[in-house]
């Protein structure tokens, strides 16, 4: 049964917590250069300023999902909020980049703890059908932060400077603790008393310490891939013990008889590995192929964040209305038609029909995004919604790494090494659009996952 905790209250902090992680994630994006000039950093280390951010998200989503069914979602969120707001202002007065990458760690520690039980704390509130409505929403918010974070985050390391932008973490990060604290007062705690799996936690936490980091650096020789193999063989070891172990933080049982929170999350995993990567080739795309500026570029990209931002809440709503899973699949399938289209493009593409398929790409995610976590949440019993919140965040951050992953590895079989400039624009070109074939293959592969739970019997929430 729904909590009789405020719906309201609860929508506004995880509407907060949503936009708060995203836009930090986007907006340090625009800082890096600056930091780098400071500290003297490495290419390397800057760019593990994110890829270390990611990587703790990771290790952590699912025992932080678990400990939220144990201990209660809420207690998990509101000290999730201190940590990732104490670890932010403390970045903000780094003294070397060491110090900044140690406490971007602590910082994805404390993503993990918010974004394994935001989904959770929502369904528990919002009975099954005002769930869509809600999720959505929620939704809305991640793309709102995905799209202020670029513009506000390079205006604030312009005129400010880059701390600036860790110094706005804290008020955000103060204000959505204190109402957590003054107005949600149930821990929805409904797997209360049953152990913590330590020994799954830690196998899960270093395969993907081997799987991720491998998969950051295939370009760099034998050792990456045999990294990323040995984390492949971890996840199979864990999956082999949490079969065995009576209350693990992932239920193998869940995904072995629960045919639509397999397929669902499978969906999610192949819809991120689809299309994460675009943006990254669509920023080359514009500004190497097209002769665009950075900012001309960054305004044509924001086309697809603000196309999800705005439909979201009415896809939510229509997840209320109509089966979320069908919903969920159509959406996935005009992501399918968007990568189609860009694997198209060349340098005569006219820029409109760029800007056309952006905002069909966004319309099929917003169509996807929801009512698909919808199915999740809807799918499992009350005392496994922390443990599907965070499978759930964990299938967005796996699929984001599977297709950074391969975009690596086609650049270094097709660019050699080369970096991009008028001379190697043919082989660039060619890269982007062997991408996102492949990445529309994935997609096709979602789809199918996707429509599998339809098939399934009963009514699918």
């Amino acid at each position: 049964m729904p909590s009789k905790v405020s719906r309201s209250a609860t929508l506004l902090v995880v509407c907060a917590a949503h936009f708060l992680m995203p836009f930090m994630m986007s907006a340090v994006s625009v800082a890096l250069p600056a930091i780098g000039r400071e500290f003297s950093a490495t290419a390397l280390q800057l760019g593990l300023i994110e890829t270390t951010y990611v990587l703790s998200a990771s290790i952590f989503l699912l025992a932080m999902g678990r400990l939220g069914d144990i201990h209660g979602r809420r207690r998990v969120f509101q000290y999730g909020i201190v940590v990732f707001t104490l670890a932010g202002g403390t970045i903000s007065l780094a003294w070397s980049i060491e110090a900044l990458l140690a406490l971007r760690f602590l910082q994805g520690l404390g993503g993990a703890m918010v974004m394994a039980t935001t989904l959770a704390m929502l369904t528990s509130v919002f009975p099954a059908n005002e769930r869509g409505k809600a999720l959505g929403i929620a939704t809305a918010t991640v793309y709102a932060g995905i799209s202020c974070g670029p513009f506000l985050g390079g205006l604030l390391v312009t005129e400010l400077g880059w701390r600036w932008i860790f110094y706005l973490c804290v008020p955000l990060g103060i204000a959505t603790f204190l109402v957590t604290w003054a107005r949600l007062h149930d821990d929805w705690a409904d797997a209360r008393g049953e152990p913590f799996d330590w020994r799954g936690s830690l196998i899960y936490a270093g395969a993907l310490l081997l799987l991720i980091g491998g998969a950051a650096h295939l370009d760099r020789g034998p050792w990456a891939w045999m990294a990323a193999a040995g984390g492949v063989a971890g996840l199979g070891l864990f999956l082999a013990v949490e079969a065995r172990t009576p209350y693990p933080i992932l239920s193998i049982a869940l995904l072995r008889d629960n045919r639509v929170f397999a397929l669902s999350n499978l969906a999610a995993l192949f819809n991120y590995a689809a299309t994460f990567g675009v943006t990254f080739f669509l920023s080359l795309y514009l500004q190497y192929v097209k002769g665009l500026s950075a900012r001309e570029a960054g305004t044509v990209l924001i086309i697809q964040p603000v196309v999800q931002t705005l439909l979201s809440p009415w896809c939510g709503r229509l997840a209320d209305r109509y089966p979320a899973a069908r919903v969920a699949t159509f959406g996935m399938a005009l992501c399918a038609v968007g990568l189609a289209v860009a694997a198209t493009l060349s340098a005569a593409t006219p820029l409109p029909v760029v800007m056309a398929m952006l905002a069909l790409l966004g319309t099929g995610f917003a169509l996807f995004s929801s009512p698909n976590a919808s199915v999740i949440m809807g799918s499992v019993a009350p005392r496994h919604l922390g443990v599907a919140s965070g499978l759930n965040s964990s299938m967005r951050t796996l699929g984001m790494m599977t297709s950074m992953s391969i975009i690596t590895v086609i650049f270094s079989m097709l660019m050699a090494g080369h970096p991009v400039t008028v001379a190697t624009l043919p082989q660039f070109l060619l890269s982007m659009r062997t991408a996102l074939l492949v990445f529309c293959a994935l997609c096709g592969i979602g789809i199918t996952c996707s429509a599998g739970r339809l098939k399934s019997p009963g009514k699918v929430s």
